[in-house]
């Protein structure tokens, strides 16, 4: 009786999921078709497309580790601190060892590794002050976030690490059968990210636990090591980012992607993903990405200046978490049928 009850509510919160993602997709297209027109000399070309290839791997990366952290209810602030932080090192070991004459495809596996661990274990750091001490997940990674970025100043006082090994650029500037390798990198996190979400058991608790964190202890799923191993893989996710962005920019600094932190919120909230935890696909998380992508290469092109932006990324995220708490609601008076606007009472 009771799986029967619930199939009528499964079907609407299906539709209401296809629906989100129909539209978006409706968002995206409609953000290239419109600038391709504004620009069609500029923006629809090989060489535009190319670029913007490039150039959102990036934050893409960045956004999936965002996710992450929001489906359990949570946020990682920590991201860029914890990307540059295990750049930043990562680059120095390849330099000293680069100096020693060092074969070049060992010093970058060494730097790689390295960059990779620091990355796990700050975002370990994340989940024991969340699951462990009961931090706040804002205030935890807010204040992590400062100490990484004070690290990596404190290593570099604020200058770039130069000399990194030739063969590492390929990362963020080789092409593999003809596909930018940044894009490669994203697209194979984004498919592992979606497989360990939906048909492993882990994914299947990280949503029940952001669904009813309560519900999830009395079920004995283990909160706090669910809380962990997610923070983790957001550190691990961060870290592969701030490889990208510095195979890219062929250095590594401690404000590389400043930023990028509002954009990752912004992309994981217009992608369909809950703040309140429970929801969210990587699918919609990449059309964010693209019809963003699609939106500051259009800007650039469009001369539109960066205060612009930031003003149009704040005011965007601003909107979207609005529409995500007002609903149409439908009133049966003896008039008649009414539509109001209201609050979704979940929400409160």
């Amino acid at each position: 009786m009771q799986q029967t009850a619930n199939r009528p509510l499964k079907k609407r919160q299906r539709g209401t999921r296809d629906f989100s993602f129909l539209r978006l997709l409706l968002i995206t297209v409609g953000i290239f078709a419109l600038m391709s027109l504004l620009r069609p000399e500029q923006f629809f070309t090989i060489r535009n497309i190319r670029s913007m290839a490039f150039q959102f791997p990036e934050f893409a990366i960045l956004s999936l580790a965002m996710m992450l952290a929001m489906l359990t209810g949570g946020i990682d602030l920590s991201v860029v601190g914890v990307a540059n932080a295990s750049a930043i090192l990562a680059a120095i070991t390849m330099r000293r060892m680069g100096a020693g004459e060092v074969d070049p495809v060992l010093t970058v596996f060494v730097g790689i590794t390295l960059a990779v661990t620091v990355g796990v274990i700050a975002g370990l750091a994340n989940g024991l002050l969340i699951s462990k001490i009961g931090i706040p997940p804002i205030l935890a990674t807010l204040g992590t976030s400062q100490v990484f970025t004070g690290i990596g100043f404190g290593i570099t006082d604020g200058r770039a690490v130069l000399g990194l090994p030739t063969t590492y650029s390929v990362i963020g500037n080789g092409t593999v059968f003809g596909l930018p390798v940044p894009v490669v990198i994203f697209a194979v996190l984004a498919v592992v990210v979606a497989v360990v979400l939906n048909r492993t058991p882990f994914g299947e608790k990280i949503y029940l636990f952001g669904t009813n964190p309560l519900a999830a202890r009395f079920a004995g799923l283990g909160n706090d090591w669910i809380i962990m191993r997610t923070y983790m893989l957001c550190g691990f996710l961060s870290s592969v980012a701030g490889l990208v962005m510095m195979s890219r920019a062929n250095s590594a600094k401690a404000d590389f992607g400043a930023s990028y932190l509002l954009l990752t919120v912004l992309i994981a909230v217009l992608g369909g993903v809950n703040p309140y935890g429970g929801t969210g696909k990587v699918a919609g998380v990449v059309l964010a990405v693209l019809s963003l992508q699609f939106l500051s290469s259009g800007f650039n092109i469009l001369r539109v200046s960066n205060f612009a932006k930031e003003f149009v990324w704040g005011g965007l995220l601003l909107l979207v978490m609005v529409l995500g708490i007002i609903m149409v609601v439908q009133k049966r008076t003896p008039e008649g049928t009414k539509w109001r606007l209201g609050v979704r009472r979940d929400r409160l």
